[in-house]
């Protein structure tokens, strides 16, 4: 056997010693490595900090606005019972134009990053290109809502009111919302543009606060055109044979931009309106406990379109680094990727506290039963932790997966996120509500 020289043997008897220096080093680094993430992420709050404080503010006018949706909603309860299979359809439709015009603010954001919005309407510049598919999107996708709630509700064999019912309030309700935040939309990029606000923070909260307030009461105007004879069969038929008119106009059109916009999102928008109405479906099932205590119901808006607001801003953030090129499109996300993620944490513990806390005393102070104080805010912060870490992992492998397929993730992370979203939203809302066993 060969004799080690004199150099092997001095490396050989410092062996012990360095693993012993690694051993007592261990209980160290493994309080190092979190300081040091911690570190991290505190500076890079504090450099952000212009964002964050925008955020907050778009966030805290969305939970107002959401609130007011919710109250609509606990009011609605009597045309909930009388419209049986109606409040599968609410979800979807309100969550439907979260997806459309979050997307539409997204890509308007990204544009501004990129140097290239310009606020004119001339049939050519790009605002005018995502108005006009915004508008179309907004009709057949009300439409195709309208179907497939009917179609559902018999599957689960749900108690239900007729297609034509359906078809009338989901078209025209989503119609005169879509209008109108339209129009909000593009004054609230055009004032992002102007004073140099960061877009991709303060659009999804904004938009959903705007998508709430307008749609609900919408919806529920809507709602008296069904069960009137004559009446809803003709605005039935009429809706249904303007979608299918306004889908092949916008699939034809000669701009290239709206006609990428539309057929990229129809069939996103279809796939992402089912998981909506599933996320109805669920509160379908539960519906007794809900019309029981209709402060659950006043919770229901804002604490699906906060989550899904957490979502759009962290999703538009994404894309936006991802078209510049600041981050690329890996399965384990990049250091700048995770540190956007975690901007999420602030936003989730003011909001879900703000959302659970006001939802119990708007519903006292307009005489609906509360489980109580600590309940809903309990709840509201449970449901709302579960759904921040489901709205991470689904924003980011969202924007990811559709940057690597070589699509814009502007047209497809926003509506799968909102849906996504909605659905994780509503199951984590349900959870919370079993396991602390509100009642």
């Amino acid at each position: 056997m060969k004799k080690p020289t004199p150099g092997e043997t001095r490396r050989l008897a410092r062996v012990p010693a360095q693993a012993a220096r690694t051993v007592a080093r261990a209980p160290v680094t493994a309080v190092r490595a979190p300081a040091r993430a911690v570190v991290q992420v505190g500076r890079y709050w504090r450099a952000e900090r212009t964002t964050l404080r925008q955020g907050f503010v778009a966030l805290w006018i969305s939970s107002g606005g959401d609130l007011l949706a919710g109250l609509a909603l606990g009011a609605m309860t009597h045309r909930l019972e009388e419209l049986p299979g109606l409040l599968i359809l609410v979800p979807a439709v309100i969550g439907m134009r979260g997806s459309i015009f979050g997307a539409l603010g997204s890509r308007l954001g990204t544009s501004i990053h990129a140097g290239l919005f310009r606020v004119t309407l001339e049939r050519r510049g790009l605002l005018y290109q995502n108005a006009y598919a915004a508008t179309l999107l907004s009709i057949t996708s009300a439409a195709f809502l309208a179907v497939a709630a009917r179609v559902m509700t018999s599957a689960l064999g749900l108690p239900t009111v007729p297609v034509w019912d359906f078809l009338a309030i989901s078209v025209v309700a989503g119609t005169v919302s879509g209008a109108i935040i339209l129009v909000l939309t593009i004054l609230l990029a055009r004032t992002a543009y102007r004073r140099d606000w960061d877009l991709d923070s303060v659009a999804a909260p904004l938009i959903t606060f705007m998508g709430d307030i307008i749609t609900l009461p919408s919806l529920f105007a809507a709602s008296y055109l069904a069960q009137q004879k004559g009446v809803t069969v003709t605005a039935g038929i009429a809706t249904a044979v303007l979608s299918l008119v306004v889908l092949a106009m916008g699939l034809r059109t000669k701009m290239p931009a709206a006609r990428r916009i539309m057929r990229e999102s129809v069939v996103m928008l279809s796939l992402t309106g089912i998981v909506m109405l599933i996320a109805g479906a669920a509160i379908e099932h539960r519906r007794d406990r809900f019309l029981a205590l209709p402060a659950l119901l006043v919770l229901i808006p804002p604490f699906l379109e906060d989550a899904g607001a957490l979502g759009g801003i962290v999703s538009s953030r994404l894309t936006s680094k991802l078209h510049l090129g600041a981050i690329r499109p890996r399965l384990i996300p990049e250091r700048l990727a995770l540190l956007d993620i975690s901007l999420l944490a602030p936003f989730a513990l003011s909001v879900f506290t703000l959302v659970g806390l006001s939802a119990h005393l708007v519903a006292l102070a307009v005489g609906l039963e509360s489980p109580g104080l600590m309940e809903m805010v309990s709840v509201s912060l449970f449901g709302g932790f579960l759904a921040t870490l489901g709205t991470a992992v689904i924003a980011y492998a969202a924007a990811v997966a559709t940057f690597r397929f070589g699509l814009d993730p502007d047209n497809h992370a926003i509506p799968i996120v909102t849906s996504s979203v909605d659905l994780v939203g509503m199951v984590c809302l349900i959870v919370a509500i079993v396991v602390l066993k509100v009642s």
